[in-house]
């Protein structure tokens, strides 16, 4: 059985900086691309970033220059540290873990991540 949950999220000030987790099981987690989604209320769910199984990195223009996505695969685990964070960053975010093919893919039930003074 697949795993897939995300940790982290909260309430933080703007400018301030939150650190989230994903952790998988139930998939071969270095062959995978991982990726983090966002989907703020009454918008769309969008792509903040992703790695690759290769480590190639893609950032949404949002997320350039204040967010870093990493992998351990040593741990089955993607992190996404979000740093000068501003309100419109507020969203609950989603890890996604797509194979190789595209084909498959699963979901974490996603962390809330508020940015509020």
């Amino acid at each position: 059985q697949v795993h897939v949950v995300e940790s982290g999220g909260g309430l933080v000030q703007p400018g301030g900086s939150l650190r989230l987790s994903c952790s998988t099981s139930g998939i071969t987690f270095s062959m995978y691309t991982m990726g983090w989604y966002r989907q703020a209320p009454g918008k769309q769910r969008e792509l903040v970033t992703s790695i690759t199984s290769g480590r190639r990195t893609n950032y949404a223009d949002s997320a350039k220059g204040r967010f870093t996505i990493s992998r351990d695969n040593a741990k089955n685990t993607v992190t996404l540290q979000m740093n000068s964070l501003k309100p419109e960053d507020t969203a609950v975010y989603y890890c996604k873990a797509e194979s190789a093919s595209g084909l498959v893919t699963y979901w974490g039930q996603g962390t809330q991540v508020t940015v509020s003074s």
